[in-house]
């Protein structure tokens, strides 16, 4: 009799963390996109009043057009075009981005500059009220036609920072380099891609610009934060031995530091694997979610730091075995954050803590590998998270929200 009841009480914990665990798994609810057909590339961004706005590139004939709304108690504004362009150079990795700060907005998109692949140019459009907006001018000022994009932007006191990869030394004077057309191959480069950085004031015009390293991988996203110790930058570096993991520097004292290894993960990778981390921070607590396969072992990865990226914790692996990366990240507050990435087709998504610990991860949406169906995004406004992606299938944007809880 005793055995019946022990095993029944048995029964009863498992059933209640059963259940404990089922209440835990959020609840994502779609919601209506401001994006028609033949769209992709969206981007989320969180304004400091807790605005949410969305961006993206739609194709109409021929024409690309560089569109943007925000979310209003629930739904999306009429969308405003900020740009059009028919020389557009539109990569599924290199997604333009939109950013606004005390009424004045800045959002950048990619212009062929050349006949070759790769000649293409970083191109800022600025506004003073997110409907009229100027006529856009090159962010960097090297002339050359080579590579330039995977732009970060953000607000950065009263003026903006931007963070960019830049081919000026990619190109031997009067030469264009002949690339293969493949993501990750520039074969016919014939120097190394670099990570410049600049500030601008609401008008675009630049106030400082500096190289913060002079050799990194051709074609992975950057990413960027605010600290209260300043600006700090992370992306995928290249050694001379194409050793190719997550670098930061940081801008201490008016002086960027050296680069240093977020992690030695020791991934030797001949060419760009298309995978850039993302970076959240809030005060001095920052945290970095990236993907690599090291010693053949595809995974995404997570750190923590707790003095403005000067240092990291031992990174904490949150995929389950099968991920392709396409990260994203946002910090709840010091001890936890939310990351998502790519599953291979479908996006995932776990709040990981500062300890190690993960809650259950939960699939945000069914989506595809295919480099078409591009970089999943996600943003934290309020106590809920949006979650934005293409569906590969039907050419266009879906958003997502789901709220957070306690």
């Amino acid at each position: 009799m005793n055995n019946k009841y022990i095993l029944a009480f048995i029964y009863l914990l498992v059933a209640c963390s059963e259940k404990k665990s089922t209440d835990q798994i959020p609840q994502l609810t779609l919601i209506n996109s401001p994006a028609n057909s033949n769209s992709a590339e969206p981007f989320l961004f969180t304004d400091s009043k807790d605005q949410v706005y969305l961006s993206w590139i739609e194709k109409q004939e021929g024409l690309s057009l560089l569109k943007f709304s925000k979310l209003e108690t629930g739904n999306w504004t009429e969308p405003t075009v900020i740009a059009s362009g028919n020389s557009w150079f539109v990569n599924w990795a290199d997604y333009p981005m939109m950013t606004t700060h005390n009424g004045n907005y800045v959002a950048h998109f990619l212009d062929k500059s050349g006949e070759s692949t790769y000649a293409y140019d970083v191109k800022l459009v600025t506004s003073a009220d997110g409907q009229t907006w100027n006529n856009p001018i090159i962010l960097h000022d090297d002339k050359k036609e080579a590579e330039h994009g995977f732009v970060t932007i953000l607000p950065y006191g009263d003026n903006f920072f931007v963070t960019w990869l830049d081919g000026r030394n990619t190109v031997m004077e009067g030469m264009v380099p002949i690339a293969t057309g493949t993501a990750g191959d520039h074969s016919g480069h014939h120097g190394a891609m670099s990570l410049r950085a600049a500030v601008i004031d609401p008008t675009g015009k630049k106030i400082n610009e500096w190289e913060l390293d002079n050799k990194t991988c051709d074609c992975c996203q950057t990413t960027a934060a605010i600290t209260s110790n300043g600006p700090v930058v992370v992306y995928r570096d290249r050694s001379d031995e194409e050793i190719r993991d997550m670098s930061i520097v940081r801008l201490v004292n008016d002086k960027w530091t050296t680069p240093q290894p977020v992690h030695k993960d020791e991934w030797n990778i001949a060419g760009c694997p298309v995978n850039g981390p993302r970076i959240s921070s809030k005060d001095n607590t920052v945290t970095v979610a990236w993907f690599t396969a090291a010693s053949d072992a595809a995974q995404v990865n997570v750190a923590f730091s707790s003095n403005g990226g000067e240092t990291f914790e031992n990174p904490i692996r949150v995929d389950e075995g099968k991920a392709i990366g396409r990260v994203d990240i946002v910090l709840l507050d010091e001890d936890k954050a939310v990351v998502s990435w790519m599953e291979g087709a479908a996006i995932k998504a776990r709040i990981i803590h500062r300890n190690g610990e993960m809650d259950s991860p939960w699939g945000v949406a069914n989506s595809s590998g295919a480099r078409s169906s591009g970089f999943p995004q996600m943003t934290k406004s309020g106590d809920q998270l949006l979650f934005a992606w293409t569906d590969d299938k039907e050419k266009t944007i879906k958003v997502a929200r789901m709220p957070l809880g306690k």
